[in-house]
């Protein structure tokens, strides 16, 4: 018996290493000591005075169902990395090495390129190194074709440049628009879709103008460059949420201390598969609101005399930020108020 009769090809493996290697270089960023192929990956602090580290972990759910069904894989990797990134940015930490996990029961050489390629892309967008990574290939532990994926971020800033929760009253809340769904809430989403709607993932929906599929699979917006681009107008964020699982009613309450934030629901537009879902499972809305992102993948808090400089800064980057709130005292609680800013 060989390691390949219980079904693990360590040759194959190490095959796809030097591939994936020359990939990851295109990601490479000053500071970069050694990469894909060792046993471990290397990063330079000496470009900052006085760092300080953080670092995130995350998935993209059961959003990977939806690539099994579609057979695409090139944009769950673009997920895997911007779950990441746009948690370690709230902090006002700046991405600098990324990690992945992917495990499955047996490796599919196409499907794993297609990850990766996905993964390098975020990587790239975001402005961070593809250091390393871990590939398990676990014969009888998953279905075949299906897979798990996780990701690691490791990022840095000068002390004094961090992001520290200090909102006040009468400051102002921005909104940056998300892509879609994101990467969360899918399986109230599938199960609508799927078993309520009886939806192949190919139908095409007219209000979409799309497939279920394609809409389902639109990758999440990274926001590093919008963040970077306040930091390099030296404006003061108070506070920033990323807007995943809890969606708005839960997220922002991570900013909040002592105060509370007042969204203005009438501010902006969903886009459409937000009231499509809403209607076809008769949510209600306050179950949307706390479920999925409602088109907003960011929140920005800063003062209001800082508000048009703000709004000005991310614009630059191509984002449509928009003003959805305002904060005022209260006790960390979230009120949505139908109205416009």
């Amino acid at each position: 018996m060989r390691y390949r009769d219980a079904g693990v090809d360590i040759d194959k493996a190490e095959g796809l290493v030097e591939v994936i290697r020359r990939m990851a270089l295109s990601t490479n960023r000053p500071g970069i000591e050694a990469n894909i192929g060792g046993f471990a990956g290397l990063f330079k602090l000496s470009l900052f005075k006085n760092p300080v580290l953080g670092t995130t972990t995350d998935g993209v759910g059961t959003k990977l169902k939806v690539a099994f069904m579609t057979g695409i894989h090139n944009t769950v990797g673009i997920d895997l990395v911007a779950m990441n990134v746009n948690d370690l940015v709230t902090t006002g930490l700046e991405p600098l090495i990324f990690l992945d996990y992917f495990a499955c029961g047996k490796l599919d050489e196409k499907i794993y390129l297609q990850v990766i390629e996905g993964i390098v892309k975020g990587c790239k967008e975001a402005e961070c190194t593809l250091i390393g990574g871990e590939t398990a290939e676990m014969p009888g532990f998953y279905k075949e074709g299906e897979y798990d994926l996780a990701g690691f971020c490791v990022g840095a800033c000068e002390e004094g440049d961090l992001i520290k929760s200090n909102c006040t009253p009468m400051d102002i809340a921005i909104a940056i628009p998300s892509s879609g769904l994101h990467s969360n809430g899918y399986s109230l989403a599938r199960k609508v879709i799927f078993e309520l709607k009886g939806m192949k993932i190919d139908t095409y929906v007219e209000e979409l103008g799309k497939s279920i599929g394609e809409e389902l699979l639109t990758p999440t917006k990274i926001y590093v460059r919008q963040v970077k681009a306040l930091k390099e107008r030296k404006i003061k964020v108070k506070g920033i949420a990323h807007i995943t699982g809890g969606g708005l009613l839960e997220k922002p309450k991570r900013m909040l201390k002592g105060v509370d934030l007042f969204i203005y629901t009438d501010s902006w537009e969903p886009p459409p598969i937000f009231s499509l879902l809403q209607e076809w499972g008769d949510i209600p809305k306050e179950e949307m609101f706390r479920t999925f992102n409602m088109g907003i993948g960011m929140i920005v808090v800063v003062d209001k005399e800082d508000a048009d400089r703000a709004i000005e800064a991310i614009a630059s980057t191509g984002e449509k930020p928009f003003f959805v709130g305002e904060i005022t005292e209260g006790k960390g609680e979230i009120k949505l108020w139908e109205g416009s800013f």
